[in-house]
């Protein structure tokens, strides 16, 4: 049967403090609202409709990217009313149909896939949890089959109803059609007045379906709606991807300072040192290793290469097999060969580096005029000396030599040398005559 998912993404966030919608907020170099269409997705979710407020243009633009539709929930008048606000857009729609909040980024594919499962039993299917502190959480009362008997938001509570230690994740599963009718049958009479979701389960019994209930950990329904849990956050989603890096073999000697992105791809055998941030958009093949203090964001690295210590590989950067970059070199939109090597204090720009060249301590690739950016190309077994500038658009072709210190301007043939130092001068004793002249002047300043 045909799946599709509404996630509920129309909150002010007024507690994070912030311009920025709460559900754009990042963990792992992701939006929040796209680790929930992500989970989507891998659960088969093929129609997904993101209910955001008016001025959710951000949000809007962001899940537009990921395939998702949008939906505007004019007023906030609840989360029952903002899943009925999806029902126009699923209008054609008639399979299963899940629903879940934007701001709960843990949530993964194999509890929908669950919930969907279950809903198999008696027509819908709850998300629940027990929290160590079921505090503020709305509760679930099951009845002696372990189907959904009331549910009820914490304001409405009654003392005993809070005993109760089930509680509501927010998600749940039912057939489409239904559930719509059933959330333009729900009222409003509550503390809050509005029209909450908890409410369809209840419409749904009333009618012979039953709504079964699937638990999950408490660590993967963690809402954000703050700061502190939006760090919160982050760290779960850290300590889930490093455990996923580790099982598939990758080796990190202290992985709790290793700090991936939700798409880090690491290959078996890969070496991550202490303190190593990888941005969105970074691939290390087999066998690579990446030392201590580097930054990479939008970078291939090949197989064998290694990158650090105090690296930073910027996006376009693609390192091929055997390279060394290493301490305070900087790769940005260039393309390193196989066995190329930058093994300190250099940096390439918008450049192809050959196979097997060398680039020296200090270099640069000036690539950037204030106005456009200008290629380098350094050819296959080029030798760059220390504290060269490349001043692109430059071409060092095969083999060629550039000395030290030299400003290149002009191509440089191949297995050519080319220097641009000003002629060396020596003044004899002259360093002698210095010495002796400055100590005497502070002798003559003391004795004053």
């Amino acid at each position: 049967m045909a799946r599709a998912g509404i996630v509920l993404a129309a909150g002010m966030g007024t507690r994070m403090k912030s311009a920025r919608p709460k559900v754009m907020h990042t963990i792992a170099g992701l939006p929040i609202v796209g680790h929930v269409i992500n989970a989507m997705r891998a659960a088969k979710i093929d129609r997904i409709v993101v209910v955001t407020s008016p001025d959710g243009d951000s949000v809007r633009e962001f899940v537009k990217s990921l395939g998702a539709e949008s939906v505007i929930q004019e007023k906030q008048l609840g989360t029952g009313h903002a899943a009925a606000c999806a029902r126009e857009a699923l209008r054609d729609f008639s399979g299963q149909l899940i629903v879940s909040y934007g701001d709960h980024p843990l949530f993964t594919a194999e509890t929908f896939e669950a919930s969907f499962k279950a809903r198999e039993k008696g027509g819908l299917a709850l998300v629940a949890f027990r929290p160590r502190d079921p505090g503020s959480y709305g509760r679930v009362i099951t009845d002696a089959d372990g189907y959904v008997a009331s549910m009820v938001e914490f304001k409405d509570a009654t003392p005993k109803e809070l005993q109760e230690t089930l509680c509501n994740a927010g998600v749940i599963s039912a057939e489409a059609q239904p559930f719509f009718k059933w959330c333009a049958a729900l009222k409003n009479d509550n503390a809050q007045k509005e029209y909450y979701l908890t409410g369809v389960p209840m419409l749904a019994r009333a009618e012979g379906r039953l709504c079964a209930v699937v638990e999950a950990d408490e660590s993967e329904v963690m809402g954000v709606n703050s700061r502190a849990e939006l760090a919160g956050a982050e760290a779960q989603m850290q300590a889930r991807l490093r455990k996923h890096a580790l099982e598939a073999g990758v080796g990190m000697v202290a992985p709790e300072t290793v700090f991936l992105s939700h798409d880090t791809i690491l290959e078996r055998d890969v070496q991550v040192a202490p303190y190593v941030v990888f941005g969105p958009g970074v691939t290390v093949r087999s066998g690579a290793e990446i030392r201590a203090f580097s930054h990479l964001e939008g970078a291939e690295v090949g197989r064998g290469a290694l990158v650090g210590p105090f690296a930073r590989l910027r996006p376009g950067a693609k390192l091929e097999g055997d390279v060394h970059i290493g301490n305070f070199v900087e790769v940005k939109n260039a393309t390193v060969e196989k066995g190329a090597k930058a093994n300190h204090l250099a940096y390439l720009g918008d450049a192809r580096v050959g196979a097997g060249a060398n680039i020296g301590a200090g270099t640069i690739t000036c690539n950037y005029d204030g106005f456009d950016k200008h290629f380098t190309d350094i050819g296959a077994g080029a030798f760059i000396g220390s504290n060269a500038a490349l001043v692109a658009p430059v071409r060092v072709e095969d083999g060629a030599y550039v000395g030290a210190g030299s400003v290149i301007t002009k191509t440089v043939a191949k297995d050519a040398l080319a220097v641009t130092r000003a002629e060396q001068k020596e003044v004899p004793g002259w360093a002698a005559k210095f010495r002796k002249r400055k100590l005497a002047e502070k002798a003559a300043r003391k004795e004053k």
